[in-house]
C-alpha cells in the first residue's frame, strides 16, 4: 500500500465561515498527525467562497503551531500568481520555523478565474508559458546563495525545501522528470490523462541532486463511512459542488441530500461520474478494496487523499477508517 497523506481545501459549510473551516483544518491536521499520515498539504484558490486557504503558506503557518512530526507543505502554490523570491520567502521562513517538516508544491494553473488571475497579478506578465523557469528561479533561491550573488530569499537560501511538480496533464509530468523532481497528479479531480502522465514522467525521469528515481503521488477523493450507504449519502455534497461549480455558480458546501444523483439530468450525471471515476466511497470493506485496487493499479509511491463532508466530524471518522484499512498493515 502507498504512503498516505492528506489534501485539505479548507472547506466552507453552507452556514459556517472561513474562520470556522481554518479551524476544522488544524483540527483535522492535529488528527491525521496522531493516525500515521505522513503528509498535510494545502491548496490555493482564489475567489471561492466555499474554499478558505487561498493564503496557504499563513493557513500551513496556523496548522503547524499544533502539529509536531506530520510534513506541511502547499498542494499547491499556483506559482505564475506569484514572483518565485516572494515564495522562496514565505516558505523559507516556514522551514526555518518548522525545520525538517516543509514541503513546496508548485503548479502552473492560476487556481482561479481570469478575472481574479488579473487581480492577483495586476498584469499577466507571470504567465503560465514562464512555468519552468519560475520553477528553476524558485529552487534556485533555495540553493546556498553564491559569493556577490545580489538578491537572495532571507530566509530561504541554504533549506533546500523540497520541491514537487503539480499537474493535471502530461505537461507537469514532463517538467517533473526534467528536473528530476518528484510528482504529483491531480487525478482527484483530472483522472483523464493520468496513465499517460505516469507513463511519461517514469519513462522520461532524469536523476537529479533531488531524487535518484521517479516517486508519484496521486490524488485520491477517498470518503469512508460505517456503511456503504452513509458514505454514498454524505457523498452527494461533494456531488452537489461539481455540479455547481461546472455550471457557473461555485459556492460553499452544500449539506448532504438524500437521492441527489437520481435526480440529475444524464449530462449532469456524466459531469459527476467523470470527476469521481476514481474515487473511494464506502463502508470499511469497500473502501479497503478500492484503494488496494487504485493502488495495484497505479503502483503509485503516495496518495494524496482529500476528503469534503458537509459534517467535520465525518470528514475527522472518514480518515480514522481509512488508516484503519490501509495504514493498519
Amino acid at each position: 500500500m502507498p504512503v498516505l497523506s492528506v489534501l485539505d481545501l479548507a472547506p466552507v459549510p453552507v452556514g459556517s465561515s472561513p474562520a470556522e473551516a481554518l479551524r476544522n483544518s488544524r483540527r483535522l491536521a492535529r488528527h491525521v498527525e496522531a493516525l500515521g499520515y505522513r503528509r498535510f498539504w494545502m491548496a490555493e484558490h482564489h475567489n471561492m467562497t466555499g474554499i478558505a486557504s487561498a493564503a496557504t503558506a499563513v493557513a500551513l503557518a496556523y496548522v503547524a503551531e499544533v502539529t509536531s512530526t506530520i510534513r506541511l507543505g502547499a498542494g499547491g502554490v499556483m506559482l505564475p500568481n506569484h514572483a518565485p523570491l516572494t515564495i522562496a520567502e514565505q516558505f523559507g521562513t516556514l522551514a526555518s520555523l518548522y525545520p525538517g517538516r516543509i514541503d513546496l508544491g508548485v503548479g502552473r494553473a492560476p487556481g482561479t478565474d481570469m478575472a481574479t488571475a488579473r487581480a492577483l497579478r495586476r498584469t499577466l506578465i507571470g504567465d503560465e508559458s514562464r512555468f519552468p523557469q519560475d520553477v528553476a528561479e524558485l529552487m534556485a533561491y533555495f540553493a546556498p546563495a553564491e559569493p556577490g550573488q545580489r538578491v537572495q530569499a532571507v530566509p530561504g537560501a541554504g533549506l533546500n525545501v523540497p520541491v514537487w511538480i503539480l499537474g493535471s496533464s502530461t505537461f507537469g509530468a514532463e517538467l517533473a522528470a526534467i528536473f528530476g523532481l518528484p510528482f504529483a497528479f491531480a487525478s482527484h479531480f483530472a483522472p483523464a490523462m493520468m496513465d499517460q502522465a505516469l507513463a511519461i514522467y517514469r519513462s522520461s525521469f532524469r536523476p537529479s541532486e533531488h531524487l535518484d528515481k521517479p516517486y508519484a503521488m496521486l490524488g485520491l477523493s477517498v470518503l469512508a463511512a460505517p456503511t456503504d450507504e452513509e458514505a454514498q449519502f454524505l457523498a452527494t455534497s461533494q456531488q452537489q459542488s461539481i455540479i455547481n461549480l461546472r455550471t457557473g455558480h461555485p459556492g460553499r458546501l452544500p449539506p448532504p441530500q438524500a437521492g441527489y444523483l437520481d435526480r440529475l439530468p444524464p449530462e449532469h450525471r456524466a459531469l459527476v461520474d467523470n470527476f469521481q471515476s476514481t474515487a473511494v466511497v464506502g463502508g470499511p470493506e469497500t473502501v479497503r478494496a478500492g484503494v488496494g485496487a487504485f493502488a495495484a493499479r497505479t503502483q503509485a509511491d503516495e496518495f494524496m487523499v482529500t476528503c469534503s463532508t458537509f459534517d467535520p466530524d465525518a470528514r475527522l471518522r472518514s480518515f480514522e477508517i481509512l488508516a484503519e484499512v490501509a495504514l493498519s498493515r
